[in-house]
């Protein structure tokens, strides 16, 4: 099809959709500012470690199958995937849960620290079995016109989503133990929220860990990114490293062509834009952009606060994946949720992969991915001038808090990312997780996948529905794909892993 599509940015979103349009017969070109793909899903190299920069373990699998798939490919033809049992260590204090996506197992773990409660984990589950199935439908339409909301899908979903319940309320129908209820609700920092205003709707998250599992990818996440952009070349499509657009030109409503900080300009029939939203408002969209007034009084995440660490050592006793909550992790939350104050009383998420993974560190080595939500910088705290002593707060924690008590020992190098570095990398706010998910800023609230006031300008990734994490950014690119097709009068038919794995499981 002799149609360009012109792709702003090869993050997660930008690849997905530029490996489907470009199967799909279309001319597609993405641009990307920096030397590798990815964007928040690049890997980082420092020295002889590789860290990823994001994401770092892969949920809902079968929907990365399903994109592969409309290409004739599968996903383990580009990467090596490995399958996390035990999945994460939970940790308050002296007491740990190692929680696991095997029923039995996980409900044995349970009753072990919690006891009395593992009755109420298989109660959760299957309720939650029918919960996704009946919902899941519903997070894969656009909601562009008012008809979409008369679909039978979103009928039978609204129960489920038109509800004044946070996360915390649903997961109080099923546990007496706060902690506990922590274990199905720590799933919210996905979103970059806290789980007592997180919507009701999203107690499927923990549901999905744990009923399919969450899957590490040999060398990093980063290479779902490279495997994609293979795809995308495969296809005959471009990409096109270190070309950042500067400007969208437009001819009325329809986007024309884009200008490259180097003067050059390229046409389009239709353009996606793959980039941190309200930052790509206020910056690259020329005439028509919006002043940062206007995008701060939307509601944003939190941000996080990394460490990546290279250690001349590998804590084998360590698990892959560790969350350690703060003693009062209500109050650590809501000082978060407030964007004024640093808590004191942090919790923190190791990722130790090499206990999994050899090649992301030198033989005897291995890299640490520490990350700490914590404020973004709507209110401008001074991270240049305090990094480093919070840096040091972290470790002293994470010594204290694991087995890892000699760890300023082996440490041989360290990078740090703040608030404020996230927001340098084009990031508002450096809200690490983009618009927060609240009703008012779902569905057909939230930027729409083709964006409203244009004609052919679409967005993909975490600020357009259905929201953020890799699952659904993929979701997201697929939506918009589809829509684009919809223009051309395109009919395919679509591949559906989900439909038969969800009925299995609420069977």
């Amino acid at each position: 099809m002799n149609k360009r599509i012109i792709i702003i940015g090869a993050g997660p979103g930008g690849l997905t959709a530029g490996l489907l349009l470009a199967n799909r017969g279309y001319e597609v070109t993405i641009l990307e500012k920096n030397k590798v793909p990815g964007g928040r899903n690049a890997p980082i190299q420092d020295g002889p470690y590789c860290h990823d920069t994001g994401p770092t373990f892969l949920h809902q699998k079968f929907t990365l199958d399903e994109i592969f798939a409309e290409t004739g490919r599968k996903p383990e033809d580009y990467m090596d995937f490995v399958k996390l049992d035990p999945m994460t260590r939970l940790s308050w204090g002296d007491l740990s849960l190692e929680t696991s996506s095997n029923r039995e197992k996980m409900a044995a773990n349970i009753e072990k620290s919690f006891p009395g409660e593992a009755e109420n984990f298989l109660r959760f589950m299957d309720d939650h079995a029918s919960k996704l199935k009946t919902i899941f439908p519903f997070l894969l339409k656009p909601y562009t016109r008012l008809s979409s909301y008369l679909d039978k899908n979103l009928l039978k979903a609204l129960p489920y989503v038109a509800t004044t319940k946070s996360v915390m309320d649903v997961l109080s129908d099923y546990f007496q133990d706060d902690r506990l209820k922590l274990a199905f609700t720590f799933q919210a920092k996905y979103l970059g929220m806290s789980p007592w205003n997180c919507p009701a709707l999203f107690s499927i998250l923990s549901y999905i860990e744990y009923e399919h599992g969450i899957y590490h990818v040999q060398g990093g996440l980063s290479k779902i990114s490279e495997g994609m952009a293979k795809v995308v070349t495969e296809e005959g499509g471009e990409i096109r490293y270190e070309a950042e657009v500067e400007e969208i030109l437009y001819q009325g409503k329809n986007a024309a062509k884009v200008r490259l900080t180097n003067g050059e300009e390229l046409n389009c029939d239709q353009l996606i834009v793959n980039a941190d939203y309200a930052h790509a408002r206020t910056t690259i969209f020329g005439k028509k952009k919006q002043t940062n007034e206007d995008l701060r009084k939307k509601k944003y995440s939190c941000s996080t606060f990394m460490l990546y660490l290279g250690l001349d050592t590998l804590y084998k006793d360590q698990p892959h994946h560790h969350v350690i909550f703060a003693d009062d992790y209500h109050q650590n939350l809501a000082d978060i949720q407030g964007e004024k104050i640093i808590s004191k009383d942090m919790s923190f998420y190791i990722r130790n992969s090499s206990v999994t993974d050899p090649t992301v560190a030198p033989k005897g080595h291995s890299q640490l991915y520490v990350l700490v939500p914590t404020i973004n910088t709507r209110h401008g705290h001074d991270w240049q001038g305090t990094q480093e002593d919070y840096a040091e707060k972290i470790i002293d924690k994470m010594i204290a808090s694991t087995g890892m008590k000699d760890l300023r020992d082996h440490i041989v190098t360290r990078k740090i990312i703040t608030p404020t570095g996230w927001e340098n990398a084009n990031i508002f706010l450096g809200a690490t997780f983009n618009l927060a998910h609240t009703l008012s800023q779902m569905l057909h609230f939230r930027p729409q996948n083709r964006l409203k006031g244009f004609n052919n300008l679409y967005l993909v990734g975490g600020g357009t529905h259905p929201g953020s994490g890799l699952p659904t950014i993929y979701e997201s690119a697929r939506i918009t794909t589809n829509l684009i097709d919809e223009v051309y009068d395109q009919k395919r038919t679509p591949v559906d892993f989900a439909s038969g794995i969800l009925t299995k499981a609420a069977n």
